[in-house]
Formats: structure tokens, C-alpha cells, sequence
């Protein structure tokens, strides 16, 4: 496929469409379309050409010893494993082109720190990821579950989908293609990482007859929770009049208020204040906002 071929057939297609539908017969119009397409620049652009220059390589691969990596890191996923490691992570904002391996920046140091968890026998939701559409959270959750059941160190690891839609096919255990969609079967048995969207994640902090999704995550020892990750993929803008750059639209009026939200999530992190996670500071994952990446 030449894309100066193709260009030029999809600009021709487009010229006969407007004057197939288009075609004045009063006096005074006659022509009019005929003249309006033949200046090039009034309907078309280009054609562009654009060129994507090859992300900046890594220097190791030995980041997660239990968790093999099936690819060589580039430098912008180590700069975020490195804040992003069980242990102390700091609040992270991955931000880079498309095919950079954005999911893997948190994915991995996610699965990373449930894995150890899990080898301390401590229970409890240990990560949210937060999708603005559900389509993007099942497409996730395969990747998820594939990944679990391809890696012995994270066997036994359950991952769980929560979200509107009820699922025709609803599992309630992990498979190799599928993580647990069965909402009974989460509240009975609260998965190690959650998948959801905003208004059920909402939903699920305020609901009486849902908490025990929560059961497990009360303050431990050293007064923490074992709920450290907080993640919200596909962090997108709209712009209108009136709206500050940089800054993302209000919460519609329809939402529950913030504040409310931000209470009821503290609570079950069970962080104190400096270092806890902080639902305002949206790819954001971990638990201070200080670096972009």
C-alpha cells in the first residue's frame, strides 16, 4: 500500500461524495461545488507524514527476579519500576507515546508487590486499577490473567472484575484466559487486585451489602493496609471553554462528591495522611505526585 496512492483515492471518493450530494440546481449556485472543490486547501490537508523515533533502551532486566521479563525495559518503564517498587512507591504519572509499554511501567510492580503479600499470608484487596470504560478494563483483565497463569511466582494470585455490565459467562476463579468476574464470588472472597470504573469503585465504598470486598483491608502492625497501589489507566482530557490546561473536567454533577469519595477510600487504605494514596492524584499509580515521566 503506497500512502500517496491511497491519499489521493480517498481525496477523489471524498470529491464525489460532496457533489453526489451536493448539487444545486437554482439559479446563481450552479457550479458552486465544482468551484468550492477546486481549490485543494479549502477541504483537504496534507497528506503528513509522521515519524516515530525509537524509545531510549534500558540498562537491566534483573527488576523483578521472581517476575521474568519477556522483553529488555526501556529507560522511561525502569525510571517507573524504580518509583514504583514495593516498599516506599511514590505517585507516578507515566506519560509517552503509544506501543511504549505503559501498562507495564505499573502492571509489573503491581504484581510484584501482591506476590509478596501473598508470601506473608496477608488477605486483601492489594490493588485498584480504575478504567474509564469498561471495554478497556475486560481487555485488560485477559491480559491480567494471562500473565498470572504464565508466571509460577504468581501462582495463586487472584484478580477480579467489577463493573456494571453483567458478564454472560461470568467465572468465579481464575483461569488462564479469564480473572474472576462473579461479583458473589469477590464478595466472598475479596481478590488480591481489582479492576473497575469510577462510579463502581464508588459504588462499592459506599454500598452496605458490598463491604465485604473490604474485610481484610483494616490497618496492619506498622499502620498501613495491605492496599498500596492505586492506579488509574487511560487518564484522558476534554477541553472546553473556561477549563484551566493541564487540569482534568470536574466531576459531572450526577457523580458522588468528591470529597465523600476520597473519605471512604482513605478509610480503607488505612494510610496516614503524608504517605497515603491519594484518589486526586491521577497512568497515575502508586501512592506524592512529584515527577512526570
Amino acid at each position: 500500500m503506497l500512502p500517496s496512492v491511497v491519499a489521493s483515492e480517498l481525496e477523489q471518493v471524498a470529491c464525489d461524495a460532496i457533489r453526489t450530494a451536493f448539487h444545486p440546481t437554482t439559479p446563481g449556485f450552479k457550479g458552486l461545488i465544482d468551484r468550492f472543490l477546486a481549490d485543494r486547501e479549502r477541504l483537504f490537508k496534507g497528506p503528513y507524514v509522521s515519524v516515530a523515533l525509537p524509545f531510549q533502551q534500558g540498562s537491566r532486566r534483573d527488576w523483578f527476579p521472581q517476575i521474568p521479563l519477556p522483553f529488555p525495559p526501556y529507560r522511561h518503564q525502569e525510571q517507573a519500576f524504580d518509583r514504583l517498587l514495593p516498599g516506599t512507591p511514590r505517585n507516578t504519572l507515566v506519560a509517552t507515546g503509544t506501543g511504549s509499554g505503559k501498562t507495564e511501567c505499573f502492571l509489573l510492580p503491581l504484581l510484584e508487590h501482591c506476590r509478596q503479600q501473598q508470601a506473608q499470608g496477608l488477605r486483601g484487596i492489594k490493588a485498584i486499577l480504575i478504567y474509564p470504560m469498561n471495554a478497556l478494563a475486560t481487555d485488560q483483565a485477559r491480559r491480567i490473567a494471562d500473565l498470572i497463569h504464565t508466571t509460577p511466582a504468581l501462582a495463586g494470585l487472584r484478580a477480579g472484575l467489577y463493573i456494571g455490565a453483567e458478564d454472560d459467562s461470568k467465572t468465579a476463579a481464575m483461569t488462564a484466559t479469564s480473572i474472576i468476574t462473579d461479583k458473589e464470588a469477590l464478595q466472598k472472597a475479596p481478590p488480591d487486585i481489582l479492576l473497575t470504573n469510577y462510579k463502581q469503585l464508588d459504588y462499592l465504598l459506599l454500598q452496605p451489602h458490598v463491604q465485604g470486598l473490604w474485610e481484610h483491608n483494616g490497618r496492619l502492625a506498622d499502620g498501613t493496609s495491605v492496599l498500596r497501589y492505586l492506579v488509574v489507566d487511560e487518564f484522558h482530557f476534554r477541553w472546553r471553554p473556561g477549563h484551566r490546561p493541564g487540569l482534568p473536567d470536574p466531576p459531572p454533577a450526577r457523580s458522588a462528591p468528591v470529597p465523600r469519595r476520597r473519605t471512604g477510600l482513605r478509610g480503607h487504605l488505612r494510610h496516614p495522611r503524608r504517605s497515603g494514596i491519594d484518589p486526586g492524584d491521577a497512568r497515575l499509580c502508586g501512592p506524592d505526585l512529584r515527577q512526570s515521566l
